[in-house]
């Protein structure tokens, strides 16, 4: 059996995060809490803060919520950590509240978009945030990244902002904002922070606090990676940088053979009349230079001495500039493109921006992604003293956390553990791969048994019930390259698309043997599985889908098929409907086996680019034969950064060649207007009477007006519901209303199959990750 890439590969070109001498405060110990108040401070013995954070989330401290993952890890290190947990934006005094950091800010939105947090994909104001205690909508500004750095420089402007989380994520370049409709500047031009974070920002924001406590100045730490700044136009050459140029998108020109990645080093230089330096005996490069040198070889040997790659640590892409993409389609979708490609931490290379001309100008600097942390790195910071709770200022007078002090988004996370990071799939909808990386980054098995027994031992209202075992996916868990130089060297966007890699390692057996031993626990009743399941990863290994399905199900299991047709998948970069097939059948017959009745509840998405009308209607077909009923849909919202809001924003595919050559250009279907996003998510909801006068209408215009009339195989009845109970048209006597659903209206996005059953609810809001505050998924 061959074992996965471990991700100290990478790091052995990092220092570990719990390596640092820590600072002088350590001697303070460790804070029940993390202070919210001066009165918190005196009571630890602290006259000041080295670093205060400041998020738009309340604060929970718990792992699976950034702020109190970065907290407690700065506090490891020494330092003496606030926390201004949902701010009054209106004036800089609550700012003031814990007084002057010493070191810097720590400023994020919070575990979720502060825009997806307070609009929903048709732009309407939600009611709700989870993230807020009593479920209160309205506690955090629009744009809150921005808002908060405004509100922290006024405060006390001497002081470094150093801003994080999944909203500075998806906005560190120039990027569509859905809810302005136009290209908006890179957050780090407009928020005016002095640092960016993006991804995972233990290992960075840890490097920089000493550094900064070391009595350097912000403005120079420019080289750590997973960091972006913004700089005055220099030549990079001056300072030892190549410059690539990729302001325009390629011209046609000579195509060479592309480098086979699967080739050893030294297989590729032999190819080329060359050697390889390890092999005759000379010191062998670390990890990070051997996967640079793999990309240094020329693929035809007939160019071999004539072309030459540049090495990557001293390389910079040169971006089209803020003010050509967002007049320029073709532009915006190459830049997009561009920065998909330079993801892998293994081979990325440093990317700017220009913003600005003339006298304004100003270069967006960005490093490359940081370096994942190992599974040591993993288990240290999830082993941190956790209080596993809110912060008692939201307790109400007997001290609980009920009614208008209920934070939900902790009620959903309460009982569950988070085992791992980030995400291959590489869906085009999603931002996990863009925010977290696409190493997967894994606890070991004695770090979440001991968080198990903890939670057990220590959270109230504790029954027994592990909510979930998961993280981004279900069952990504220790899951990789066979090949640490593949893995080094791969630019794929997806390890699973159009197929699963054959070079990935696919054997779930670490997390069949983590399920077995967490659910064997004493006082564990059950472990249920909540986190979204790569149901096309499962079916390579049955003996997973077997435990699972035998022991970790609790009547339903929530998998995202996302669409029956093949169009709308090949732009999401999804498997075919095959694959749900073939684990529905192991689902159906390992269920069996256990003598249980248990149902799947595949997810949809209605209005994803590419996506015809045509499409809808086969996959409300599908809905139709397999008795599925549609309580509430997803439709496609269109996150900063991602490829599909590349395609819903240009019309063009940046996955294939680009061109202002319309023939040569593959251009994409995009579902704007409100009368055609309502269509969408009417053919998902076609047993809905109110939406039989749409469907009837668009029916007839696409000539399938065989699809409406009384039989089985028809998709809408002829007749509609009045206001009285009666129909429109003669209907059998005794027969059942087709316009009433047979399922219960729920909270969040729920599918359920036409059993009569009520549906069991997991809803809510995805379940966080951690760095400066992250969310696992667009809702």
């Amino acid at each position: 059996m061959n074992a996965p890439v471990d991700v100290s590969f990478f790091a052995r070109a990092a220092k570990p995060i719990n390596s640092y001498r820590p600072y002088w405060a350590k001697r303070f110990g460790v804070a029940p809490f993390l202070p919210m108040s001066r009165f918190e401070m005196e009571q630890l013995g602290w006259d000041s803060c080295d670093i205060i954070l400041v998020t738009g989330d309340a604060y929970v401290d718990h792992p699976s919520f950034g702020m109190a993952v970065i907290g407690r890890v700065l506090e490891a290190q020494g330092f003496r950590v606030g926390i201004i947990a949902q701010p009054d934006w209106q004036s800089a005094e609550p700012f003031k509240v814990l007084g002057k950091p010493n070191l810097f800010w720590g400023v994020t939105a919070g575990n979720m978009d502060s825009m997806i947090n307070r609009y929903t994909a048709d732009r309407k104001i939600r009611s709700d945030d989870a993230y807020t205690p009593g479920d209160i909508g309205g506690k955090r500004p629009d744009r809150a990244a921005l808002v908060y750095s405004q509100r922290c420089r006024e405060a006390f402007k001497e002081v470094p902002i150093i801003l994080g989380g999944i909203e500075g994520s998806l906005r560190r370049i120039a990027h569509y904002d859905y809810w302005s409709d136009k290209v908006r500047r890179s957050i780090v031009v407009d928020a005016k922070c002095d640092l960016l974070l993006y991804g995972n920002a233990e290992r960075a924001l840890v490097e920089i606090a000493h550094r900064l406590a070391g009595k350097e100045t912000v403005d120079q730490i420019t080289d750590v990676r997973g960091t972006a700044f913004v700089r005055r136009p220099a030549d990079p050459t001056s300072e030892g940088w190549i410059e690539i140029d990729s302001s325009e998108v390629d011209m046609p020109g000579r195509v060479d053979a592309h480098i086979n990645p699967y080739q050893t080093t030294s297989e590729q230089a032999q190819a080329q009349g060359q050697s390889c330096a390890k092999e005759e005996g000379e010191s062998a490069p670390n990890a990070l230079e051997q996967g640079a040198k793999v990309m240094q070889f020329v693929a035809n040997p007939a160019l071999a001495g004539r072309l030459k790659v540049p090495p990557r640590d001293k390389s910079v892409i040169r971006l089209p500039s803020y003010e050509k993409i967002k007049s320029d389609a073709v532009l915006y979708a190459h830049a997009n493109r561009v920065m998909h490609l330079e993801t892998n931490p293994g081979n990325a290379r440093a990317m700017v921006q220009a913003h600005g001309e003339g006298t304004t100008a100003r270069d967006v600097w960005l490093n490359p992604p940081p370096i994942p942390l190992t599974t040591a790195e993993m288990d240290f910071v999830f082993d941190l003293p956790y209080a596993r709770g809110p912060h008692p200022s939201y307790a109400d007078e007997h001290g609980k956390h009920d009614g208008a002090t209920k934070i939900p988004a902790w009620e959903m996370i309460r009982f569950s553990v988070n085992i791992m990071r980030g995400c291959f799939g590489g869906c085009t909808f999603c931002s996990i791969t863009e925010h977290e990386g696409r190493i997967i980054q894994s606890r070991s098995e004695d770090s979440i048994i001991r968080e198990v027994e903890d939670m057990r031992d220590k959270v109230e209202g504790f029954t027994g019930i592990v909510s979930d075992l998961g993280g981004p996916t279900a069952n990504m868990y220790r899951l990789g390259c066979k090949t640490p130089e593949i893995e080094a060297a791969c630019r794929k966007p997806s390890c699973v698309y159009p197929g699963i890699c054959s070079n990935l390692h696919t054997d779930h057996a670490p997390l069949v043997k983590i399920y077995k031993r967490a659910r064997e626990l004493r006082g564990v009743k059950k472990v249920l599985i909540g986190s979204g399941l790569r149901y096309d990863l499962a079916v390579k290994s049955p003996e997973y889908v077997k435990e699972l399905v035998q022991h970790h199900v609790g009547g339903y299991l929530k998998i995202a098929p996302e669409h029956t047709e093949g169009g709308p998948l090949s732009k999401m970069m999804k498997p075919g409907i095959g694959n749900y097939d073939k684990f529905k059948q192991m689902f159906d017959k390992y269920s069996e086996e256990a003598g249980k009745k248990q149902f799947l509840i595949p997810y949809f998405i209605a209005a994803h680019p590419g996506t015809s009308d045509e499409d809808m209607m086969n996959l409300a077909l599908w809905l139709k034969r397999n008795g599925f009923r549609a309580d509430q849909v997803q439709t496609f919202y269109p996150s900063p950064m991602a490829t599909a809001t590349a395609m819903y924003h240009t019309n063009m595919n940046p996955l294939k060649g680009l061109s202002r050559d319309p023939e040569r250009a593959e251009r994409v279907d995009i579902v704007r207007g409100d009368k055609r996003r309502r269509l969408h998510k009417a053919f998902l909801r076609y047993h809905d009477a109110n939406n039989w006068p749409l469907l009837r209408d668009a029916l007839k215009t696409m000539g399938r007006a065989d699809l409406i009339g009384n039989g089985k195989h028809h998709l809408i009845p002829t007749f509609q519901p009045m206001t009285d109970g009666s129909y429109s048209s003669a209907r059998r006597k005794n027969s059942t209303p087709v316009g009433k659903a047979a399922v219960q209206p729920s909270k969040g996005r729920l599918l359920t199959q036409h059993t009569g059953l009520p549906p069991r609810e997991k809803g809510g809001p995805a379940k966080p990750a951690a760095g400066l505050g992250k969310k696992r998924r667009n809702p």
